[in-house]
């Protein structure tokens, strides 16, 4: 298991660079993570990462389709925010594990 430093302060990582203590995310690491990941990140983001967050925290599945349904964002607005591959960046800048939607 690696360790990366964010806001000084170092977590543990997985070889994917995904959070493995979701519980040491702060929004300060989050506009790291998001300057590493190429997104220029906003309040948007942040929205957009606390409902992820919040999903995650009650077991719930997430899908591009739910984050598309937030009334945030629509599905477009979502690759918008998160180019490329949306969930997997999303999902790393939120601090939480890779979701299983995502291959």
């Amino acid at each position: 298991m690696a360790q990366k430093t964010y806001a000084g302060i170092a977590v543990d990582v997985n070889e994917e660079g995904y959070f493995t203590d979701p519980s040491k995310w702060t929004k300060e690491m989050a506009a790291e993570i998001a300057k590493e990941e190429g997104v220029n990140f906003t309040e948007t983001h942040i929205k957009v990462l606390d409902f992820i967050r919040d999903r995650f925290i009650k077991g719930e599945m997430l899908t591009i389709r739910s984050v598309g349904k937030s009334g945030i964002v629509d599905i477009k607005g979502f690759y918008e925010l998160f180019p490329g591959a949306p969930m997997k960046k999303a999902a790393r800048i939120a601090g939480i594990p890779k979701p299983a939607s995502c291959v």
